[in-house]
């Protein structure tokens, strides 16, 4: 069970909890006889007749309140809070109804932790959901605890997803939203399919229990949220298209968000060799950059091919003053390069950096290009991002040996103080 500190908040109670102190009788209380109960120490101790302790309803909400905080006192104790655990039981100067204050933000604290566990062998903490906790996404729904469950299994063992919490904050009083990107690998189909989901799960907190009560989730790529959503269900079969990519090494970068348009990525550092090209989707020069990998450098030095070659511009794509770029392998160190042997080649250093991409099958002839980068400029706009004015093309496949169904294309914009919502 993941460790946690929630229970902390009954260790040392704030002034005003609404809670019965936790090491008193009232927290084990039992109807000793007819209609007579045991007073806390807090109260006076021994027994009371219900008339002298109150109405039943008063007498039914101190049980209910002294059990909700019992069971977040053995919390503690499970998670090996002994200082909690151990604390004297707190003194109950006035009622509020209610979690304690301080609650969410461990709450908070305690998803950070938990939720990075959701795919893995140990699994989310079960004891912070009630049992009929709800979840939903848009081709998903169940009510139970089990139900829950069941489905982190089924993604686990069908998709081997994997799970990036970017942030985790307060949205109400008893709500916190966390942002998120999830990678799944449907490694039953043949040309094993990455799926990627980026978007926000609203977690509710139920008051009474002060565990999860509901986990909503919510697609960045589709606007109907709601279940069943046959866009989502298209979704979800859109990204099973059979892209070609060859087993080269590839630039590292993680997905930030993904609409139903385009990705925004933060690409790790990468080492370039370029030269002049005719248009962003011209071949121009590639067999010179080609060349340099291949063993025209100063120390004949040959590398492995990787992918994707790339053509950027700050002008329009059929302008002129384009480049070609071959990415050269991560391992490599730029000081210790080789020269080109060509003088118009030139080695060059890509800093961490964000792009938007749009991706596409086909010939990415310049037609196609063009068309691409105006819907991937409208949505950006659209969404409020702004673009560096850098554009390039990615283009994964041999084109002598590549089907143009399969072939894999991206056209990218590059992205300035892009943040996360």
């Amino acid at each position: 069970m993941a460790t946690h500190s929630l229970s902390q908040t009954c260790g040392v109670v704030p002034k005003f909890t609404g809670l019965c102190p936790l090491e008193s009788e009232c927290a084990r209380s039992k109807f000793v006889g007819a209609g007579s109960v045991r007073v806390p120490r807090s109260l006076g101790g021994g027994l009371a007749t219900q008339n002298e302790f109150g109405s039943c309803n008063a007498l039914k909400d101190c049980i209910e309140r002294a059990e909700f905080g019992r069971g977040r006192m053995l919390r503690s104790r499970r998670s090996g809070d002994a200082r909690a655990a151990q604390a004297e039981p707190p003194i109950m100067v006035k009622e509020k109804k209610g979690l304690p204050d301080g609650y969410m933000e461990e709450m908070q604290e305690f998803l950070k932790k938990d939720l990075v566990h959701l795919f893995d062998e140990q699994g989310i903490d079960k004891t912070m959901y009630d049992q009929k906790v709800e979840f939903r996404d848009p081709i998903t729904n169940y009510d139970t605890l089990d139900g829950y469950l069941f489905n982190i299994s089924m993604l686990r063992e069908l998709f081997h997803p994997i799970f990036e919490l970017h942030s985790v904050k307060q949205t109400g009083p008893y709500e916190l939203t966390t942002r998120w990107t999830m990678t799944m690998n449907f490694w039953i189909l043949l040309w094993k399919p990455q799926l990627i989901f980026t978007g926000v799960s609203i977690m509710r907190v139920n008051p009474e229990t002060g565990k999860f009560r509901a986990h909503i989730d919510l697609w960045d790529s589709i606007q109907n949220n709601d279940y069943f959503s046959v866009e989502g269900a298209k979704d979800v079969i859109r990204q099973m298209q059979y892209f070609k990519q060859p087993d080269l090494e590839t630039p590292k970068y993680r997905v930030l968000k993904r609409t139903a348009l385009y990705e925004v990525r933060e690409y790790e550092p990468f080492i370039v060799v370029e030269t002049d090209c005719d248009s962003m989707a011209g071949s121009k020069g590639f067999n010179t950059v080609a060349g340099y990998i291949f063993g025209k450098n100063e120390k004949g030095e040959k590398m492995k091919m990787t992918t994707p070659v790339y053509t950027e511009t700050n002008n329009e794509p059929s302008a002129d003053g384009a480049k070609i770029q071959i990415v050269l392998p991560l391992s490599c160190k730029l000081s210790e390069l080789p020269a080109p042997e060509a003088d118009n080649v030139m080695i060059q250093q890509v800093d961490k950096r964000v792009a938007a991409a749009i991706r596409f099958n086909g010939k990415p002839t310049l037609e196609v290009v063009e068309e691409k980068k105006k819907i991937l400029e409208q949505a950006l706009r659209k969404d409020g991002l702004k673009m560096k004015g850098t554009f390039g093309l990615a283009r994964y496949n041999d084109p002598g040996r590549t089907w143009p169904v399969f072939m894999k294309n991206e056209v990218l914009a590059w992205l300035e103080d892009f943040q996360l919502d």
